[in-house]
């Protein structure tokens, strides 16, 4: 199968790799979609790998033993191996399961764990099975364009009577706008880059902040109905992003942090009373119908989030793109675009 090999830094290309196999519950997927996300950074650092992409959506070609799906099923690919037996895994919460599965050594294969290629391989039970009424293409959504900030929106039970703050509109903010805004919330943006600003009103929301404006705070307040903003999401983790959030937020206020690697010093948590959430993948096994939900409602937000498309060969493109940050959620097609139904 064709995969894509990182060579150094800015250097990539695609590579043949034998491809996996199925056994047991372990299921092969063949890639129709493949929405790209923070590999860009290593694209531009430069450290040498063939295991690149984490999200997925794609159609069943050998179910192995699987009593889940079967052959020609289309599915999304949550992220991750977990073990499927822990506390964790069983409650749903398998993207922080501490014991994770080595499908390559259970069915001796040497490639199909990233989805930056042809065929994967997956436990059973983290393959979503997709509606009909669901495009592939948009429901490779539910993955990392979606799926933090769904997460983030039920954790804050995001409703009509909230404006909710975004604060970094990359692809994943730019999800949370989607979600938030599906919910029939007022969405206030909030970004230094214009052109995901504009696309961010594009998707819903009332207005964009430029978060280096001087007066940035007063401008969020005065979008604010009560004394400041109900809920925020926050997908920077940068000090003067959670320094914004604490001047903006009401009493009682809901905060949502999806950035990983980052300290974050809150100093009024207590004084206002404000509840903290760290989010990260959703739970698929408890709210899936809901997400489907999100996507059938939101299918022209959708349409506008995803703003570049390549095929798998022009990758290097397709980085650039996104190191530019004038994009929004990018796509590879493994097979083309003509069969990512």
């Amino acid at each position: 199968m064709r995969t894509i090999s990182l060579t150094g830094t800015s250097g990539v290309g695609l590579v043949e790799r034998p491809e996996p196999v199925a056994k047991d519950d372990i299921v092969k997927v063949q890639l129709r979609v493949v929405p790209m996300c923070t590999e860009f950074k290593a694209y531009a650092a430069g450290p040498p790998s063939d295991h690149l992409g984490h999200e997925a959506a794609g159609v069943v070609v050998d179910p192995g033993s699987s009593h889940r799906v079967g052959e020609g099923d289309r599915v999304v690919v949550m992220p991750q191996y977990g073990c499927g037996v822990c506390i964790l895994c069983t409650s749903g919460e398998h993207i922080y399961c501490p014991h994770q599965r080595d499908v390559l050594s259970e069915t001796g294969s040497s490639f199909g764990t990233a989805t930056f290629a042809e065929y994967l391989i997956k436990p059973d039970w983290l393959l979503l099975p997709v509606p009909v009424d669901i495009s592939l293409r948009h429901a490779a959504m539910a993955c990392c364009a979606l799926g933090p900030s769904f997460n983030a929106m039920n954790a804050m039970r995001v409703s009509a009577l909230d404006t909710v703050l975004v604060i970094g509109c990359g692809p994943v903010g730019l999800g949370a706008v989607v979600n938030a805004v599906a919910r029939g919330a007022r969405v206030v943006a909030v970004d230094i880059n214009h052109y995901r600003l504009t696309l961010a009103k594009k998707l819903g929301a009332i207005a964009g902040v430029d978060a280096s404006s001087p007066t940035a705070s007063q401008e969020i307040l005065g979008l604010c109905p009560s004394d400041g903003a109900d809920a925020m999401f926050d997908s920077t983790g940068l000090p003067e992003s959670v320094r914004l959030m604490e001047k903006v937020a009401r009493a009682r206020a809901r905060l949502s942090f999806v950035a990983m690697n980052q300290p974050l010093e809150l100093h009024r948590v207590v004084q206002r009373g404000l509840e903290v959430h760290g989010c990260w993948h959703w739970n698929h096994q408890r709210y899936a119908s809901d997400m489907f939900e999100v996507i059938l409602r939101s299918n022209d937000a959708l349409n506008a989030l995803v703003t570049h498309e390549f095929a798998l060969d022009n990758v290097e493109e397709a980085f650039q793109v996104q190191l530019s940050g004038a994009c929004g959620k990018v796509l590879l097609y493994p097979f083309g675009a003509e069969v990512s139904i």
